[in-house]
């Protein structure tokens, strides 16, 4: 059940972030140098590793929450040492971009954790 939950977190912090990276290569296309359809489409390598992922933890095989674990384990580390500091940085945030950030990576958050807590046997009590 935990690992059912995690897809389904991954599939709306997925849309969200998606849905921010269109905006930001549409409506603020130049702002940055990350932001454009080149970089989008570059960009969609990531989506689609997701969206394998995802697709395995729905499937729900024995090892799934590893896979999806390691998923946002990278993604986290990727936000903190590289995202953060350097693409939101030359994007010139504004409240959209913070709230968006905070949003998605809070998603991660929630998602890595149910799925370590299914890869060490740990219960949720109601």
């Amino acid at each position: 059940m935990l690992v059912l939950h995690a897809a389904w977190v991954l599939v709306v912090a997925m849309a969200i972030s998606l849905v921010y990276e269109i905006w930001r290569a549409t409506s603020k296309a130049g702002t940055s140098r990350h932001d454009s359809m080149q970089n989008l489409l570059g960009g969609s390598v990531l989506y689609g590793i997701a969206a394998v992922v995802i697709a395995i933890l729905f499937a729900d095989p024995a090892w799934a929450a590893w896979v999806g674990l390691l998923l946002c384990v990278a993604w986290i580390v990727y936000g903190i040492f590289v995202f953060n500091p350097v693409v939101m940085l030359e994007r010139k945030p504004g409240i959209i971009d913070w709230v968006e950030d905070l949003v998605f990576m809070g998603l991660l958050f929630i998602a890595a954790t149910l799925l370590l807590y299914e890869v060490l046997g740990w219960e949720l009590q109601r």
